[in-house]
């Protein structure tokens, strides 16, 4: 009997010490989430000997219950950094430990107590060229369904890009969008509302643009780059493109905290962010990632693009983030 039990007692600390050598990792899914599997999750399996379980797509309701319940199966999870910052003042989100995650070359703005940047990104438009005659190169051009008709595709959820695309195709100058109109913004956007087809997820923007189910879509300018490489004809504007950063956050009372934080010291390092960016297109937030890129694929970042580039305020949108998702809701399901 003792034998037996010594025995039963022996697997389950080895079954809790497998549990313990494991963390969850949770992002956007498609193209995106397969360059972070291989350039951050895969490397950092090798190494560590941490098994990173994928799920996805982020959900923030999901996020929030989870935390709410104390029964928190996410262990680091990438988000837009708008919800970063209200999350953390929620207090849904665990201090990053900075004595695990080296700060030193991380870019300042994309990184704070609550978060560790993830990747930095812009806004671009785009279009299917099969489905779309004539030059077209600003967002005024996905309102002018005269000049050129067929349906637009834009982000579902309540988040920074949007209302802004509105307000610029509307005549209002980058240095007076904040504070946001929303009068004005939604009055552009009902002159169009019937041609909208919302993409809700990275993946299916990429779809709607390349099957021409969308002649013109505001995309991630990552899933255009994987468009492209992909062999799909698609166009892609620059003029005005608005920037923003992902980040990467460990929700409160996560499991495995202590294989997050070196999950994050590996995904935010000079080489694993220099993988992701040559990977996605979208830009490092390490300083030091450049210098291990080629040539050629530095010139595909977003800040090879900073003419008329307009950056999204993170913490307008935060501050006001509850108000405008009210308003943004609503008008969809009228």
């Amino acid at each position: 009997m003792k034998l037996i039990l010594t025995g039963i007692l022996a697997g389950l600390l080895a079954a809790t010490a497998a549990k313990a050598d494991e963390m969850a990792f949770t992002s956007w899914g498609g193209t995106t989430q397969e360059a972070q599997t291989k350039s951050w999750a895969a490397p950092f399996e090798a190494s560590s000997g941490i098994k990173v379980l994928q799920d996805g797509p982020t959900d923030y309701g999901k996020l929030k219950a989870m935390v709410d319940a104390g029964n928190v199966t996410w262990d680091v999870v990438d988000v837009e950094m708008d919800f970063a910052i209200k999350a953390a003042k929620d207090g849904l989100l665990e201090p990053i430990d900075y004595a695990i995650v080296p700060k030193a070359d991380l870019d300042p703005r994309f990184s704070n107590e609550h978060a560790v940047g993830s990747f930095y990104y812009s806004f671009v438009l785009a279009w299917n060229k099969a489905a779309v005659s004539g030059d077209t190169a600003s967002w005024a051009d996905m309102f002018d369904t005269k000049k050129f008709p067929g349906k637009r595709t834009f982000y579902k959820w309540s988040a920074p890009g949007v209302i802004e695309i509105a307000l610029l195709a509307d005549g209002v100058p980058a240095d007076k969008l904040y504070p946001l109109d929303l009068d004005r913004a939604f009055k552009k956007l009902d002159t169009i509302k019937s041609d909208i087809v919302w993409w809700s997820g990275g993946a299916e923007s990429q779809q709607l643009i390349a099957s021409g189910e969308a002649a013109f879509g505001q995309l991630w300018n990552g899933r255009v780059f994987a468009l492209q490489q992909d062999g799909t004809d698609v166009g892609v504007s620059w003029k005005q493109n608005l920037t923003a950063a992902d980040v990467l956050v460990v929700p409160k009372g996560a499991k495995n905290k202590d294989s997050a934080m070196k999950f994050l010291a590996a995904a935010t390092s000079p080489a694993g962010q220099a993988k992701f960016a040559e990977a996605s297109g979208y830009a490092p937030i390490n300083t030091k990632a450049k210098a291990e890129m080629p040539a050629d694929a530095v010139k595909a970042l977003p800040d090879a693009h900073v003419d008329g580039q307009i950056n999204l305020d993170m913490n307008y949108w935060a501050e006001h983030r509850d108000e405008i998702a009210t308003r943004w809701y609503a008008w969809q399901t009228k």
